[in-house]
C-alpha cells in the first residue's frame, strides 16, 4: 500500500500489484475504489472506470515515480528522531537516508512506523525496529513497528545525502541498472573507487561484506572496497 502525495489531494491510497497484464492498482478516491492498469494490457472487466481527472493525474506518473517519489509519508515531527537511528550495517547512514522508513505517523498518540528491508530476510531489521522504539521512547513516544515487503526496497530510495555518506565511508554508491549489470559482468569499468576516484577498478567477488554488496579493488591505489549493488 502506498499513500499518494502531491498529486490529487482527494486520492488517499494506492494499492499496487503485478498481474500478467501489467502493474495494476486500485485507488481509494474519497472513499470509493477505482481500478486502473498503469502499464501494459487491457483494464480488467467489471471494474469501475477511473475518473478522467484522476486518470490524467496517474497517467503522468511513471511506475518508478509512484513506487519511490510519492509513496513515502513521514510526520515532520517524527523525522528528526528517525534521522538519529543509524543503519546497523552502515552506521554513517540513518535509516531515513537509506530509505528504509516508508511511513511514520502519529495515530492515537502512538507513532506507527512502517519499514522495508533492503532485501528479504535482512537480519538487521529486528535491530532497526528496536532502535526506532528506543529513540522514540527517549522522547516519551510509544511506537508500533510494521515490516512490509511490498513494494520492495530499491536503491533508488537511498537519498543523495546517503549516497554521499556511502562514498565518504568507503563504499561505492549503486549505479543505474544497466550500468550495474555491465560493471558486475566485467563489461565496463564504471565503479568509481571511493578512495582515489579512479574508474580503473576490478570486481574481485560478486559478494562483499554483505549480500547486497560486491567486492572490488582499485587497480591504481590498490585499495579494496565494497560496491553497493543496484537493487530494483
Amino acid at each position: 500500500m502506498v499513500k499518494l502525495l502531491g498529486a490529487n489531494p482527494a486520492v488517499r491510497y494506492i494499492f499496487c500489484f503485478v498481474t500478467l497484464s501489467g502493474v495494476e492498482c486500485f485507488v481509494t478516491l474519497s472513499g470509493v475504489k477505482f481500478f486502473v492498469t498503469l502499464s501494459g494490457g487491457e483494464r480488467p472487466k467489471k471494474r469501475m472506470p477511473l475518473p478522467s481527472g484522476l486518470k490524467k493525474t496517474l497517467g503522468n506518473l511513471r511506475i518508478r515515480e509512484i513506487m519511490t517519489t510519492v509513496l513515502q509519508h513521514i510526520d515532520p515531527n517524527l523525522a528528526p528522531i528517525l534521522e538519529t537511528v543509524s543503519d546497523p550495517e552502515i552506521p554513517v547512514l540513518s535509516i531515513m537516508e537509506m530509505g528504509i522508513v516508508r511511513a511514520a505517523e502519529m495515530i492515537d498518540n502512538i507513532a506507527e512506523i512502517t519499514i522495508t528491508p533492503t532485501y528479504s530476510g535482512c537480519p538487521a531489521m529486528d535491530v532497526i525496529g528496536d532502535d526506532i522504539k528506543k529513540a522514540l521512547k527517549e522522547k516519551g513516544i510509544e511506537a508500533k513497528i510494521t515490516l512490509v515487503l511490498s513494494p520492495a526496497w530499491t536503491t533508488d530510495w537511498i537519498t543523495s545525502k546517503g549516497r554521499e555518506a556511502l562514498e565518504t565511508y568507503g563504499i561505492a554508491a549503486p549505479l543505474e541498472a544497466d550500468a550495474d549489470k555491465d560493471a558486475l559482468l566485467g563489461n565496463k569499468k564504471l565503479v568509481k573507487c571511493p578512495q582515489c576516484g579512479s574508474y580503473n577498478t576490478k570486481m574481485i567477488s560478486q559478494f562483499g561484506s554483505t549480500a547486497c554488496k560486491a567486492f572490488f579493488q582499485c587497480q591504481d591505489c590498490q585499495e579494496p572496497f565494497d560496491y553497493f549493488k543496484c537493487l530494483k
